[in-house]
């Protein structure tokens, strides 16, 4: 199966074609143009590249976060949009699943941070562990999404790695904007390399076709961002309305 897969969950625009063995064409951009003006044409250019019609695609995949939230509604309604009138399935795959795709590497822990603000990041940590039966990886959650403060995460993960014996490794938008060049991270915790560090059409793809495989989906009516926090605009709004 064809799969089309976006990601606007950052200031980074990222669309993917693929199938269950290949990777046919990728269109990942961080020039920071807005979404509304990048996401259609890295579309188009990413179908031209991978040569296949609108036809030949059989499923879309969007990540819907956590993550900026006019980015996120941008991606979802195009998304939605397309399934809707290709009469395609639609997956949505959590933002913070699609970065810890970004390293399918066993025996490390991946510690995944982006940023929600004031000096707090969306943190989780996953594993990916062999299935015996198959032979295949599967990606584990091992610590669910949680807003913490950024230093508290680090902390987390040097405590995890000295407790576990085990190597951790940070992607996420917050390891690009602030993580890449400390020198006092702890033992045994380290950044990932900057093309893995951010959001991936790619590894969008990569996990909604495993989901199809699985035989989920998504209903393209009711599928929403997953914010996990409220938008400044929210607090505000409550901030200057609360009664006293």
């Amino acid at each position: 199966m064809l799969i089309l897969a976006m990601d606007t969950s950052t200031v980074v625009s990222s669309v993917a074609v693929a199938n269950e063995t290949s990777l046919l064409a990728e269109m990942t951009s961080g020039a920071r143009l807005t979404h509304s003006e990048t996401l259609q044409p890295h579309i188009e250019l990413a179908m031209k590249m991978a040569d296949v019609k609108r036809e030949d695609i059989g499923a879309i995949a969007v990540s819907i976060g956590p993550g900026s939230f006019t980015g996120l509604r941008i991606g979802l309604a195009a998304a939605k949009g397309m399934a809707y009138a290709w009469g395609i399935p639609i997956v949505g795959v959590p933002t913070i699943e699609a970065l810890a795709a970004n390293l399918p590497t066993p025996n490390v822990k991946i510690g995944v941070m982006m940023d929600a603000q004031k000096k707090n990041a969306y943190f989780a940590i996953y594993s990916w562990q062999m299935k015996d039966e198959s032979k295949s990886m599967e990606l584990t959650k091992e610590q669910s999404i949680r807003i913490v403060p950024i230093e508290d995460a680090i902390k987390r993960c040097g405590e995890l790695s000295e407790k576990l014996n085990a190597s951790f490794v940070l992607v996420g938008d917050v390891v690009s904007k602030k993580l890449m060049t400390r020198d006092d991270l702890p033992k045994d915790v380290s950044v990932a390399p900057m093309p893995n560090v951010m959001p991936r059409a790619a590894s969008v793809a990569r996990l909604g076709l495993m989901k199809l495989a699985r035989g989920e989906s998504d209903n393209v009516m009711s599928l929403e961002p997953m914010y996990i926090r409220r938008s400044e605009a929210e607090v505000l709004w409550d901030e200057r309305h609360k009664v006293s």
